[in-house]
């Protein structure tokens, strides 16, 4: 067999994820409905704010909570009361205290894996959350290596496999995420998995050409690789 190294995403590939984004980004637009017309385009502002505010606060909660406040004191001319800012801020809170949930097959999946193959978590967003994450799946002990990355572009993914002398053409990253997880890793000569989510945050759509295998689900991957590793 060829001696591969596999990298697993994290958000929506091992564990949910978005779905946490989705009920809070409808509990912000239910909050700021009274404030604004109803056709104006709150999760596009928010959507605006988060990706300006990305080169400040990183991905994830952290930062969606501080643009969530942000946004709502810009469209309501600061007349957001500090009780409901509070309700966003405490909304945060719980997702970051969220317990992790694995997605179905994913235990199993990433055991089998680990008995055959080095694995690699490439996963992004703040240090800690991702670290706690980890930690509450249970699957830690089953990577070879952990990278928690602010970007995953293409010379991210070429610094994590100099780090270890891994050839590009040993090398398969799997994940949800076309943008983040399939496109850079294209471009370094390595090959890539798509397994897609039920729900992908609007910064990490893209599509590719096509030709990239793609997956039901992660649980499909071990006889995947058995067959075209």
């Amino acid at each position: 067999m060829r001696s591969l190294v596999i990298g697993l995403d994290g958000d929506d590939t091992l564990w949910r994820n978005e779905e946490h984004f989705a009920v809070s980004q409808e509990m912000f637009r239910s909050l700021l409905l009274p404030y604004v017309e109803s056709d104006y385009d709150l999760d596009g502002r928010l959507a605006a704010n988060e990706k300006a505010n990305l080169e400040l606060f990183g991905y994830g909660v952290k930062g969606f909570t501080l643009s969530m406040v942000e946004t709502a004191i810009e469209v309501t001319g600061g007349r957001i009361t500090a009780a409901e800012i509070q309700k966003l801020l405490d909304r945060g809170k719980e997702m970051l205290a969220t317990p992790v949930e694995l997605l179905p097959g994913v235990a199993e999946a990433v055991s089998t894996l680990s008995e055959r193959y080095p694995l690699i978590l490439v996963t992004k967003g703040d240090l800690f959350n991702q670290e706690q994450k980890l930690a509450r799946s249970g699957l830690g002990d089953l990577f070879w290596r952990i990278e928690i990355v602010s970007e995953k572009d293409p010379a991210t993914y070429r610094r994590i496999l100099r780090r270890d002398s891994i050839d590009p053409g040993d090398f398969v990253m799997v994940g949800n995420s076309v943008r983040s997880d399939v496109l850079p890793v294209l471009a370094i000569g390595a090959r890539a998995v798509h397994v897609p989510a039920e729900l992908t945050w609007v910064h990490e759509h893209a599509q590719h050409n096509g030709d990239v295998p793609t997956l039901g689900s992660l649980s499909e991957l071990p006889a995947w690789l058995a067959e075209n590793g």
